[in-house]
């Protein structure tokens, strides 16, 4: 997913695609299986500054295990500074029931809310590294009410479809599409929202792209209005104050809601090398930002969070595996500087 990268203007906002394969490699999967949270040694953040669940068992937790088997102590402590923070758990399309559930499960367990992304529309990307998503309509309602079911009551906090409103205005989704993505952006926020504790929040792009005109009336249409909020900067880069700003203009055009921004690749900022068309994809010289918190330096930022999952690729470009795939040197790299405390 692209990360909102805006056609006709540098595409530094695709969402990056690589959560899809996190996705993926993480289905059904949740705080039970895997290594473990007796062996990884990973806990969870003090709950008055960060609700959100980390799992224990995440792929980076693992690697912390398998650098310090391996005697790597210096590694080890920089993955370790991402498998310590709570990331979003990208619910994909096989079994999204159980994973919704298993991830939720796990969460209330440890007394905290899950991260969830759903990222499944149809004609998802535009044919691009996360191209895909649901075959059609139907299916993807029903993807929905599985996820649906598998939260329940429990406490969730969702990001929803990264892209696929801004993919509406930037002339990437054909126009045939159009009608019936606005349907089911709308649907799936109702569908979520009939939930008693969970909270929805619609993707709208980034600083990148940069043109609030232009976006708030897609946004109003496919259901904003109904939703928590939005969120900003999902897969992206741009700094912390940029993203605000550009969240506030865009909040002001549709009632004041508040939004969330992603944290978990801008401490360096975005990347002015390269082929622009490219620059949102692994691009190098990046860093972690703010650890994901509640405490946020705005009254219309509900939180920042780490909806990305550092050091998954954004797609085969750079050198880069597939999109979601584990890339341990990036993530390295993404860990030797950074904001987390």
């Amino acid at each position: 997913m692209n990360g909102g990268r805006g056609r006709g203007t540098a595409p530094a906002g695709r969402m990056t695609a690589a959560v899809l394969g996190a996705a993926l490699l993480l289905a059904g999967c949740s705080a039970s299986g895997g290594v473990g949270a007796a062996d990884t040694g990973i806990t969870q953040r003090p709950e008055e500054t960060a609700p959100y669940w980390v799992n224990p068992d995440s792929t980076a937790a693992q690697r912390v295990v398998e650098l310090e088997k391996s005697g790597r102590e210096e590694d080890a402590g920089r993955i370790r500074r991402i498998a310590e923070q709570p990331t979003g758990e990208w619910i994909g399309p096989e079994n999204p029931e159980e994973q919704a559930r298993g991830f939720t499960e796990a969460a209330e367990r440890a007394g905290r809310t899950a991260l969830l992304v759903l990222y499944n529309i149809p004609h998802r990307d535009c044919g691009q590294y996360s191209r895909g998503g649901a075959a059609d309509g139907d299916a993807y309602r029903a993807f929905v009410d599985a996820v649906a079911r598998g939260i329940g009551d429990r406490p969730a906090t969702v990001v929803l479809e990264p892209d696929a409103v801004l993919h509406l205005v930037d002339g990437c989704t054909p126009e045939e599409y159009h009608g019936e993505r606005y349907d089911l952006l709308r649907g799936a926020v109702t569908t979520l929202k009939t939930l008693g504790n969970t909270k929805v929040y619609l993707d709208a792009g980034n600083a990148g792209w940069g043109h609030p005109d232009q976006i708030f009336g897609p946004l109003t249409r496919a259901g904003v209005g109904r939703a928590d909020g939005f969120a900003v900067n999902v897969s992206n880069y741009y700094g912390t104050s940029e993203s605000i700003a550009y969240g506030k203009r865009l909040s002001a055009k549709v009632g004041g809601k508040p939004f969330v921004l992603d944290t978990s690749r801008n401490g360096n900022g975005p990347y002015g090398g390269g082929d622009p068309a490219e620059r949102w994809c692994n691009p190098p010289g990046r860093a972690l930002g703010e650890a994901p918190t509640v405490r946020t330096a705005d009254p219309l930022v509900d939180a920042y969070l780490w909806i990305k999952r550092p050091g998954e690729s954004d797609g085969e470009c750079k050198g880069g595996p597939k999109a979601g795939e584990w890339w341990q040197e990036y993530a390295l790299e993404l860990a030797r500087t950074g904001d987390t405390g």
